[in-house]
């Protein structure tokens, strides 16, 4: 499958302006118009693993360190830290001048609260509260940590631009169970949540926040760190129903920014006066195929090591951004994000080669596949996820499984994917997801890579090796043992087989030419101007 047949509305209408009144097409030197993916179907960053989602909460709340391009914690809402008693005590002291929206001071104990609920949700931080004694506020501007143990990965737990996202929030609200979202959208972020212009799957709206104090000091702003300077006084969030119609509002200059330039309409774009292409994020996304541990066939490991010999990721991956846009994919993709510190090719050698059907039936049905009902569930509001799952599914058939595909809206396959039973009584087999390559960072962000069985991400892969690699990869002196462990990690996985890598690839956004300031990373908004 050498090139998607999936999306061609990039035709003759595709730079055809929508139909609005010229008052509404006027640009507005105060008012950002920005194209999401998709919509902010729940609105806590903390209770979701969302993209949209995260997005959102990087506008609203602000976090105690940021992430910048190289992957390292600098302070956001803190000054800075302090470490004493050989790394067992940290002193994180908030910054002057921290305001929530509802003009409430930012105080330790809001900090506190909102970091004990981020951390019953997040792996990274249950780590870190697994290795502290005590969390705590001695005054209104110092949270303290007491630890256990050393935890010098403590900064960038709390400022990994990884889901999900360590909000602080008003303590009123961070005492809300974190498996429910919170009331209300009051964060000390640079923008106000305009709750009473939502309308759900088609607008949100952002306010300037006048109370936010940026951090000063200087500094370049990279993905989360640095000062955050806001230009605009409203950025309005319109969702498009397809990206024909949202490539078509950007080049009529009805839209300014749109988040994903779909691949199928990158050559529309770059012929575009006044449009610009860039690639704001080189971790890119990791696709892949998610398979059930629990019910047959893939709680056979023989069953899952045999289907490597299938699994065809550079068709996967020409399928979704075309043959002709080699330099957007990276294959062969394995656990970790590739060009990033943990990444390595050990043990990758399946994937390598071209591809043999009638090996891998055959190697299936050694493995004792007797042809069990597959179904495989996709996204279909998901681009890229839906790519993927149509190039899977003809695999799996082609490898010669009885494959069933449950194409459904994002948030209805969540509901499914919650499900632990045989596929007759509602079940699943496996299903196609992505991720931020952000999130395959190492061990500690990496929430599929993971082997605590029924305890852990869906598919609920139990794999005791690898939760112990992982417990000594944060104990590990440097970045040369950690990577060590992570290939031990990789070489495991493929024995064991959690999920099937199915290849990177590179999204590009698209803008306005006269937008500047556009920060590298996933889309935010402040440091963007109007040249």
């Amino acid at each position: 499958m050498k090139r998607r047949s999936l999306l061609a509305a990039a035709g003759a209408g595709a730079l055809a302006p929508l139909a609005r009144p010229a008052a509404v097409r006027a640009q507005s030197a105060t008012t950002l118009r920005f194209t999401p993916q998709q919509d902010v179907v729940t609105l806590d960053p903390v209770t979701t693993t969302a993209y949209a989602t995260r997005n959102h909460g990087y506008m609203v709340f602000d976090t105690l360190y940021g992430m910048d391009g190289s992957f390292q914690a600098t302070p956001q809402m803190v000054n800075g830290h302090r470490v004493e008693d050989d790394g067992k005590r940290w002193d994180l002291e908030l910054r002057e001048g921290l305001r929530f929206h509802d003009g409430e001071k930012v105080l330790a104990r809001d900090c506190v609260a909102s970091l004990r609920r981020w951390a019953r949700r997040d792996p990274f931080g249950a780590v870190l509260m697994d290795a502290t004694d005590e969390l705590s506020a001695p005054d209104d501007r110092t949270i303290r940590f007491r630890l256990k143990r050393p935890f010098p990965l403590l900064p960038i737990a709390l400022g990994k631009a990884s889901v999900p996202v360590c909000a602080m929030m008003p303590e009123r609200l961070a005492n809300t169970d974190p498996f429910r979202q919170v009331p209300e959208m009051v964060g000390s972020g640079p923008f106000r949540f305009k709750a009473d212009e939502r309308v759900a799957g088609s607008q949100n709206v952002y306010t300037k926040f006048e109370g936010y104090v940026p951090r000063g000091g200087g500094g370049t702003p990279s993905w989360t760190a640095g000062p955050k300077v806001v230009h605009f006084d409203r950025v309005e969030w319109r969702v498009m129903p397809d990206p024909s119609t949202a490539t078509s509002a950007l080049v009529a200059g009805e839209q300014d920014w749109q988040e994903y330039a779909y691949h199928d309409q990158l050559e529309l774009l770059r012929r575009a006066r006044n449009v610009r292409v860039r690639v704001l994020d080189p971790t890119g996304f990791v696709g892949m195929m998610q398979v059930n541990h629990l019910q047959p066939p893939f709680d056979n490991p023989a069953i899952r090591r045999a289907l490597w010999g299938a699994i065809d990721q550079t068709s996967t991956m020409q399928a979704l951004v075309g043959p002709q846009e080699t330099g957007l994919y990276h294959v062969p993709l394995g656990f970790f994000c590739p060009n990033t510190p943990m990444a390595s090719d050990s043990g990758l050698a399946p994937l390598a080669g071209p591809r043999d059907m009638a090996k891998a039936r055959a190697a299936l049905r050694e493995a004792g596949y007797r042809g069990e009902p597959v179904v495989l569930m996709v996204p279909s509001t998901s681009t890229g996820s839906s790519i993927m799952g149509t190039v899977a599914a003809d695999t799996l058939k082609r490898a010669g499984m009885n494959v069933e595909v449950y194409a459904v809206e994002f948030n209805a396959m969540l509901q499914r994917r919650n499900r632990k039973g045989p596929v007759s009584e509602g079940g699943w087999s496996a299903f196609i997801t992505n991720w931020a390559g952000t999130d395959w960072l190492n061990p500690a962000v990496h929430i599929a890579l993971r082997g605590a069985g029924e305890a852990g991400y869906a598919g609920w892969a139990g794999i005791p090796r690898i939760e112990a690699l992982r417990g000594e990869w944060f104990a590990a002196a440097d970045t040369a043992a950690q990577a060590a462990i992570c290939r031990d990690i990789q070489l495991e996985a493929m024995r064991e087989v959690p999920y099937y890598p199915l290849g990177q690839y590179i999204q590009p956004t698209a803008h306005r030419a006269n937008l500047t300031g556009l920060n590298d990373g996933f889309a935010t908004f402040w440091n963007v101007r109007r040249a």
